[in-house]
């Protein structure tokens, strides 16, 4: 990791993948990663950590499965959730969303446990895969 400032608009910049975070900053034992994404995520939890958004760009849906039933949450660009441990969730961004999340280092992108992983996505990082 650089100690140098970070341009968050030419690191989003640098890549086109979707769902495929890239860690711009640490602090401490988190990793502070951007992503760009479109459609949906899949159903997933960290059974361990909450996960952090913050929305860059663009707007940003969240399902949840609570125990008082499922919700969705709706984050326009500069609105911040924290998904708490052990929830169940699905991220969307129907037109498409510019994220950072703020996470334990090796969180993987689809959780502990989650939905079945479609075959363009890599099992253990969550990255869509080069089609």
């Amino acid at each position: 990791m650089s100690n140098q400032p970070v341009l968050l608009s030419k690191a989003l910049a640098s890549f086109d993948a979707l769902w495929s975070p890239r860690i711009v900053a640490r602090v401490n034992d988190y990793d502070v990663r951007i992503a760009k994404v479109q459609g949906e995520h899949l159903w997933h939890a960290h059974d361990d950590t909450d996960e952090f958004f913050l929305v860059l760009d663009g707007e940003l849906h969240i399902s949840l499965r609570e125990p008082e039933g499922e919700r969705t949450v709706v984050l326009p660009r500069g609105a911040v959730f924290t998904v708490p441990a052990g929830t169940e969730h699905k991220p969307a961004a129907p037109d498409g969303a510019a994220i950072l999340l703020f996470e334990p280092t090796g969180t993987p992108t689809v959780g502990d446990r989650h939905d079945e992983i479609p075959a363009h996505v890599d099992a253990t990082t969550g990255h869509l895969l080069d089609t």
